[in-house]
């Protein structure tokens, strides 16, 4: 593998983006900000570096359509793999380098919060917990797979794999469907023990989906909407 691109969604981040993209370019040579509608001052300052390339979504349209917007980015480059790691301080860019090496051999490398313990983890907030744990457990029961968290963004995928990935969720559900289109593709996967890190407990989901119950559901719908376009032959390349 001789080239990797690293993408990072970004929304309203001022607090976090220079610094978080200082310490991802100390082991990324490629970086792609995906801004996804700003409004607080976020836009400016990534504007302003000559290190970085910039797409910008006039308004906000969501974490997953940010992501597939890095996914049509990294595809129509010459990177081997592309790299995805949230801008809110709770990922370590300096893992970066052990995603990419993983991703020689396999097509998803994802992120576990939930593999093994370090030094310093943060308790997660019980209700999300909850959420994931129980996404994650039908996630395996539905697909057959085996991992242990469904939403960590700190992912990488080779280039067969955004190849057969066609996400369509805006949302924060994106990887849910990813995970569907995954299994019916037969792609490989192997996850990463990353810290535990929550730096704002009361961030927000946005609207309706603060609330723990409708979220879940929201998920579920998701998961049973993805399963049926595969069903349905509606994923291109997949399978």
């Amino acid at each position: 593998m001789s080239r990797f691109l690293t993408a990072l969604p970004v929304y309203n981040e001022a607090a976090h983006v220079t610094a978080v993209l200082d310490e991802v370019l100390k082991v990324s040579p490629d970086v792609l900000v995906v801004d996804d509608g700003s409004t607080d001052g976020t836009s400016a300052l990534v504007a302003a570096r000559g290190d970085v390339r910039v797409v910008r979504h006039p308004v906000n349209r969501g974490y997953g359509a940010a992501l597939a917007t890095a996914f049509r980015e990294a595809l129509a480059g010459p990177w081997d793999a592309l790299v995805t790691i949230d801008c809110d301080g709770q990922h370590q860019p300096r893992l970066i380098p052990d995603f990419v090496a993983a991703a020689r051999h396999h097509d998803i490398v994802s992120g576990s919060r939930y593999l093994e313990r370090f030094p310093g983890d943060s308790t997660p907030p019980a209700a999300r917990r909850r959420i994931n744990a129980e996404i994650t457990a039908e996630i395996n029961d539905r697909l057959g797979l085996g991992i242990t968290d469904a939403f960590c963004g700190f992912k990488a995928y080779s280039r067969r794999a955004l190849e057969r990935l066609h996400p369509t969720e805006t949302g924060y559900a994106m990887p849910l469907e990813a995970w569907v289109q995954a299994a019916a593709g037969g792609l490989t996967i192997v996850e990463l023990p990353v810290p535990l890190v929550y730096l704002d407990l009361a961030r927000s989901f946005g609207g309706a989906l603060d609330d723990a119950a409708t979220r879940l559901a929201y998920y579920r719908r998701v998961l049973d909407r993805a399963e049926a376009a595969v069903a349905a032959g509606a994923v291109d390349d997949v399978g």
